[in-house]
């Protein structure tokens, strides 16, 4: 991933001074880790976003019929337990979960970890670095999550409790129990 980590330990910002900080950069695509290192990422190419925009379109789509819950796209900044902030490229809440955040916390990084996300390779996003954020998604409480890489033709597959499996796009992807009735077959978007 072409990224810029900055280590921040010295300077040990706080949640609001980290919000700032974002506020006023907000042409950087910024995280932050659980370590309180600041990532600072490259924006993704055309045909990344395009991709983005197609799967977040299918999977706002099934949302809208089902209304059990809410969307996100990757400009949403999630507080998860272990104080990482993170922003996956797809992301999807439960109504009542949602509903239950202070409106003030919906307002900033909100404290909590979907239940579902989607992070979709780029170019230049490292395979390793990617797996890892989907591992640490699952140990704050993500209950699916799908690791989407172009360049493979593959998705990897991330629950608690479970080793990660592995479906090519021509293979229908499932939102099993998390999103229920959700299908996805990346052959027919990406």
């Amino acid at each position: 991933m072409e990224k810029l980590e900055l280590k921040t330990d010295m300077l040990n910002l706080s949640e609001e001074q980290f919000f700032m900080l974002c506020s006023k950069n907000k042409g950087l695509r910024i995280e932050r880790d659980k370590n309180s290192n600041i990532i600072i990422m490259t924006p993704t190419g055309i045909e990344t976003s395009n991709s983005n925009g197609e799967i977040f379109g299918e999977v706002r789509n099934w949302n809208k019929k089902t209304r059990l819950g809410y969307t996100f796209e990757s400009n949403a900044g999630f507080t998860m337990p272990n104080k990482a902030m993170r922003s996956p490229d797809v992301s999807w809440i439960p109504k009542e979960k949602y509903e239950a955040l202070p409106k003030e916390d919906r307002e900033r990084f909100a404290h909590i970890c979907p239940d579902f996300v989607i992070e979709l390779m780029s170019k230049s996003d490292s395979l390793e670095d990617t797996m890892k954020k989907m591992e640490e998604w699952i140990e704050n409480g993500c209950l699916l999550g799908w690791l989407i890489d172009p360049e493979s033709r593959t998705t990897t597959i991330y629950k608690p409790n479970a080793s990660p499996s592995q479906l090519p796009f021509s293979e229908t992807l499932s939102g099993e129990t998390v999103l229920q009735g959700f299908t996805l077959k990346l052959d027919e978007v990406i």
